[in-house]
């Protein structure tokens, strides 16, 4: 979804060329040079790693039925405020601005707000995923492999993009359209695999509810109830809605990283004695192998719980593109604009929305 440019482009005249013209055959491809800079000059992201484990789904079921002995307080808290993006699309971006530019292995989080006819039109991705999940109305996804589908309210897309995918996000009926997109990175390994989708109706995800805790578990375990979602990097992620008066207690791997995003209403995250936090606030959570959670309110609170196993890894982005030094970002560039090593179909093809 994000099609802005973060990372200072090559002095290269050629390069440069292909900057130009990459801008030219995506006109919404908006950079943000003044962000970019002050980006870069940000502290490194936030990661609270300690020490690894295996990747093995048989190690994240034994710590997600463990009890929580050592809760994750609230390490940092922002406020998502709207911004535009795409072709006349409104975002709340928490994670993937200059104040967190990142948490290992996350790199943006989008709560999208989409009235037709703008969207998000034909755009490239290289080297991570990207999590889909409505919260309202539909989307259309279609790509330059041929894949089209749609998701409505509840609905998953979990996309690979691995060696290079160039797709458009369009809203798909009148009306306002709403819901988050993470993006995920890929390990160094996995930066170049094929294409892949996983997507999810919502009467397909699983769900579970305790003591006035209703959870979709969309990626990882809760309540001894399991998602079918295959991660490649290891990922928990879960809708709570936690209604007036419960208390959650929802364990998360020791050694990953891990963050709420608020969709509604307010609740104490951490330590009982903190104070309420309202909708659209990003939370990052520090070291710990749990949540505790307090709903005091009259209304139900709902927010995502999300958690990754870190990779470690040197990141580098151009708006895109996501790899590990700067000279595979110039690689990317280059195959995108020259259409090769998995974007050969980049060129000819046209989503309906730029047909339309």
């Amino acid at each position: 979804m994000r099609i802005s440019s973060s990372s200072s482009s090559s002095s290269s005249p050629i390069l440069t060329t292909i900057y130009r013209r990459l801008l030219l055959f995506n006109p919404f491809f908006v950079a943000q040079q003044q962000q970019q800079q002050q980006q870069l000059r940000c502290s490194p992201p936030l990661c609270f790693t300690q020490k690894r484990f295996s990747r093995s789904s048989s190690r994240f079921s034994s710590v997600a039925m463990a009890a929580v002995e050592k809760p994750r307080v609230v390490a940092r808290k922002l406020l998502a405020e709207s911004q535009e993006e795409g072709h006349g699309a409104t975002v709340r971006r928490s994670i993937g601005r200059s104040e967190l530019r990142s948490l290992d292995p996350f790199l943006l989080l989008d709560e999208f707000e989409v009235s037709p006819p703008a969207g998000f039109p034909d755009h490239p991705h290289r080297g991570f995923e990207t999590v889909t999940y409505m919260l309202e109305g539909s989307f259309t996804h279609q790509d330059f492999a041929g894949h089209k589908g749609t998701i409505g309210p509840g609905d998953v897309q979990w996309m690979t993009a691995g060696r290079g995918i160039v797709h458009s996000e369009m809203p798909a009926g009148e009306g306002v359209q709403k819901g988050l997109q993470l993006w995920i990175n890929l390990s160094s390994k996995d930066k170049m695999i094929e294409p892949k989708y996983q997507e999810l109706q919502s009467k397909d995800i699983s769900r579970a509810e305790k003591d006035g805790v209703e959870v979709r578990i969309i990626a990882g375990e809760a309540f001894g109830v399991r998602s079918p979602v295959y991660t490649r990097t290891p990922t928990m992620y879960m809708d709570f809605t936690v209604n007036p008066g419960a208390q959650l207690q929802q364990p998360i791997p020791e050694n990953w990283n891990s963050f709420v995003y608020i969709i509604e209403g307010e609740g104490i995250f951490g330590s009982e004695d903190s104070p309420p936090v309202t909708s659209h606030h990003c939370l990052v959570l520090g070291p710990g192998d749990g949540l505790n959670v307090w709903n005091k309110s009259g209304s139900p609170l709902r927010f995502v719980l999300v958690g990754g196993q870190p990779l470690d890894e040197p990141v580098v982005q151009h708006g895109p593109f996501v790899m590990n030094t700067r000279a595979e970002i110039r690689q990317a560039m280059e195959d995108y604009y020259l259409g090769r090593n998995g974007f050969e179909k980049a060129k000819q093809w046209k989503s309906d929305s730029l047909t339309h």
